[in-house]
């Protein structure tokens, strides 16, 4: 009888675990509340953003595959403040983030970089401070990064040169000093005009 039992226990949990989507359990949707947790968001634009929900891909803003996996992050011009939180590190299918026009502050986390499937990240038109994580470079995927319009300060990282996909680089309007490093001088489209302090000693 104990073995009946432990079969069918053993049954129920498989039929279980085919029924849970494929993209609940991997922290995805934490990610998500966490990033919530960290913004102010006066027009409730993040009001679907349920962390009882079995997985985010029913919330607003948030595109997923066929296999619940989110692929895109939609908040542009939104008036949404705060800073952006590592734990977006966990989004490994994510594709497209757009937080562009906002208020957002703070500093590009490092963790970014881990992104390994994006393609396109647009965080113009901001209050980002801080320097650019040299981690960027890592994300070889990346065809468009658009910075412009911030705070940011500091050198701009030679390691971005690592991302041989990357077809759009805008850094314009924002407080960046130094030298440009010849090593991105295969990017079609570079946009680092009105940094006052580019070409001089930081």
């Amino acid at each position: 009888m104990a073995s009946i039992m432990s079969s069918i226990f053993i049954l129920c949990v498989a039929i279980i675990l085919t029924l849970v989507p494929a993209g609940y359990g991997n922290g995805e949707g934490d990610a998500l509340t966490a990033l919530r947790s960290s913004l102010s968001d006066p027009n409730n634009v993040l009001a679907s953003w349920d962390p009882t929900l079995v997985d985010p891909c029913t919330w607003f803003h948030v595109t997923c595959n066929d296999q619940n996996q989110v692929t895109r992050l939609d908040l542009g011009r939104e008036n949404l403040s705060g800073h952006l939180v590592s734990e977006l590190k966990t989004l490994q299918n994510l594709e497209y983030m757009a937080m562009y026009g906002n208020k957002i502050n703070g500093n590009i986390p490092a963790e970014l970089g881990e992104l390994k499937s994006l393609k396109s990240l647009d965080l113009f038109e901001n209050n980002i401070s801080g320097t650019i994580p040299p981690s960027l470079g890592k994300m070889n995927s990346l065809s468009f990064l658009r910075l412009n319009n911030n705070r940011l300060t500091g050198t701009i990282p030679s390691e971005l040169a690592n991302m041989s996909n990357l077809r759009i680089l805008d850094l314009s309007n924002n407080d960046l000093c130094g030298t440009v490093p010849p090593e991105l001088e295969h990017i079609p489209i570079k946009y680092l005009d009105n940094n006052p302090r580019l070409g001089h000693p930081c």
